[in-house]
């Protein structure tokens, strides 16, 4: 009744319980628990809750809770504050809210392009059947699950899948809020996989094939056609090709260089021109010279062409299974070894591939750049003589 009854007044003022328990009136009306205590030597105040949703009964209860804490040395507030963030990052335990996070932490270390990757496989093949559950409700067997519908249309996916969702968990370990990874061992319930090379036709069919390309110019897009020469004469990767802008090309020097962060190892990759290239970026010049890239989109001109442009050209000339844009590289590999007699060592460093030694690594992407410059105007005469 009295705390009832208790009327506010001009200020605060309190009504004692005992053993530090009081009860606050507020100026406004609103009654308030706290409970005063000492720990280590110090002064502190808790609150226990609003009266009468907490009653005189609660009160002194939780007051008896927190005594006892008191007296093996934990602090109220410091297990209230660890409660509340525990409750905090439990709210943040389901897969999805887990990858999302660790997405978000991982993405300093990727390139733009490869973290919307990473996303959007993780959007489109784990969150609709993972994404709501809590972690530690994740099994070994649920997870196996959710792999083998990817497995089914891409096996090698699903082994990306795998690793990337285990390194999700992994995290999540780390964190402290999860105890397991369920990804362990399900590589013994997968499809054994071996990756393949990419299509690409022998140097033997390359005369049939330069013969194919040049009937096919009249029935191609003049853009899609300059690609097609462009990624036989340099080789380099397709989407290094269709991402290519203007700024990476000395007509003077006879250069392109691609910068670091367009290229698959990061590093920076010089491309020496023959003159058959020149003449092809000088007529792809005439075209789109007003563009940022060199091969822009059909539909949209602010983006680079759709690289599938040209697998889907190379096609339609009655080579599907037989040829690829990277076969390309397979092809040039080895026209530059068994016809033109280069070693391994410059036609690989032309390619763009890491060298395995650590020492080679440590040297300048220009190295042989002599004669690479060499290599590629003999490539290109080699193409011309072929047909």
């Amino acid at each position: 009744m009295t705390c009832q009854t208790a009327k506010p007044k001009s200020k605060h003022y309190k009504m004692a319980d005992g053993e530090g328990l009081y009860l606050e009136v507020t100026p406004n009306g609103t009654k308030l628990w706290r409970l005063k205590y000492r720990i280590h030597g110090k002064e502190k105040r808790i609150s226990l809750g609003a009266y009468p949703a907490v009653s005189i009964a609660d009160a002194r209860k939780a007051k008896e809770e927190i005594k006892r804490d008191i007296k093996v040395g934990i602090d109220p507030v410091l297990k209230r504050l660890q409660a509340a963030q525990t409750q905090a990052l439990t709210q943040q335990r389901d897969f999805k809210s887990m990858a999302l996070e660790w997405h978000g932490k991982q993405m300093p270390l990727w390139k733009p392009k490869h973290a919307d990757i990473i996303k959007h496989r993780f959007e489109k093949y784990v969150f609709p059947s993972l994404g709501s559950f809590p972690l530690a409700d994740i099994k070994p067997l649920m997870m196996l699950s959710c792999l083998q519908k990817i497995e089914k249309t891409a096996p090698d996916l699903s082994r990306r899948m795998k690793a990337a969702c285990s390194h999700v968990f992994k995290y999540a370990i780390a964190t402290g809020r999860a105890e397991s990874d369920p990804t362990y061992g399900l590589e013994a319930a997968m499809k054994k996989f071996k990756r393949g090379h990419y299509a690409s036709i022998s140097v033997d069919e390359f005369p049939q094939f330069l013969a194919r390309l040049t009937d096919y110019e009249a029935h191609v897009h003049r853009q899609t056609f300059l690609a097609l020469k462009l990624l036989l004469l340099t080789f380099v990767r397709t989407g290094e090709l269709v991402e290519a802008r203007w700024d990476e090309i000395n007509f003077e020097k006879a250069m392109w260089v691609i910068p670091t962060e367009r290229m698959k190892m990061n590093l920076p990759h010089i491309v020496p021109l023959s003159h058959q290239s020149l003449a092809v970026f000088r007529e792809l010049k005439e075209l789109n010279a007003h563009r940022d890239f060199i091969f822009p989109g059909y539909y949209n001109p602010k983006k680079p062409m759709n690289k599938n442009t040209m697998l889907v050209a190379i096609k339609r000339m009655g080579y599907n299974g037989k040829m690829t844009g990277h076969g390309f590289r397979s092809l040039a590999l080895g026209i530059l070894k068994e016809k033109l007699g280069y070693p391994h060592d410059i036609a690989d460093r032309q390619l763009a591939h890491v060298p395995k030694s650590s020492v080679d690594r440590a040297y300048d992407r220009a190295l042989f750049l002599p004669q690479r410059t060499k290599m590629m105007q003999d490539y290109a005469d080699y193409i011309d003589n072929a047909l």
